[in-house]
């Protein structure tokens, strides 16, 4: 005769804060928030696409991402500068169409507005592909054995180069020896004229 064991459930308590941690992670995860987001907004374009689907292939670019390949961002951000050029053109042309100067400042404000986000977006781009450049001084204080490799040196005539000007010499030798600028004056003699001793000074 054989006996089954029953394992004990947790109780409700335990159950429901372990669901709510579980529903806080689930809110809070980066793919999934997207997805909710990209599920909303693209609803009305692709149909209807299961949440899951979607989060999935957000994690996976995000892989991508960590992983140092920036493939996918470049592409996303020339998706964008691309239709933003297309949001500028169709709306400067609304723009054009307007017989109001309210409708017509109103549409020409939009149009510049998305050809402004699409030059920032080109920017960016441009940084993603070309980094800018950084040459940086560097002084290098160890109390022991120490190799520095600093790469290559930076040109001579870049800007961050400062400019020394020769030191001014001196005209004196010190503070103490001042020069004398004055006319030399005529000779006179050593000794002045001296009175002769009194009695009472001279020797026996």
């Amino acid at each position: 005769m054989t006996t089954k064991v029953k394992t004990a459930s947790p109780p409700a308590g335990k159950r429901d804060e372990t669901s709510a941690k579980s529903q806080a992670a689930l809110m809070t995860h980066a793919g999934v928030n997207a997805a909710a987001i990209i599920t909303k907004f693209s609803a009305s374009a692709f149909g209807e696409t299961g949440l899951d689907a979607i989060a999935e292939a957000v994690c996976s670019s995000t892989d991508k991402v960590k992983e140092g390949s920036l493939r996918g961002c470049e592409a996303m951000l020339m998706g964008q500068a691309m239709a933003l050029q297309s949001m500028f053109m169709s709306l400067s042309r609304r723009a054009a169409s307007q017989e109001y100067l309210k409708q017509y400042e109103t549409y020409l404000r939009l149009a510049l507005k998305a050809q402004s986000q699409c030059r920032a977006t080109l920017e960016t781009l441009a940084t993603i592909k070309n980094p800018p450049v950084v040459f940086a001084r560097q002084a290098n204080i160890a109390s022991g054995p120490q190799q520095v490799n600093n790469g290559a040196v930076p040109p001579t005539n870049t800007r961050a180069e400062e400019t020394r000007s020769a030191p001014n010499k001196l005209l004196e030798a010190s503070h103490e020896q001042p020069m004398d600028i004055r006319t030399p004056s005529a000779p006179s003699s050593a000794d002045p004229p001296l009175a002769a001793l009194a009695e009472v000074d001279r020797t026996a």
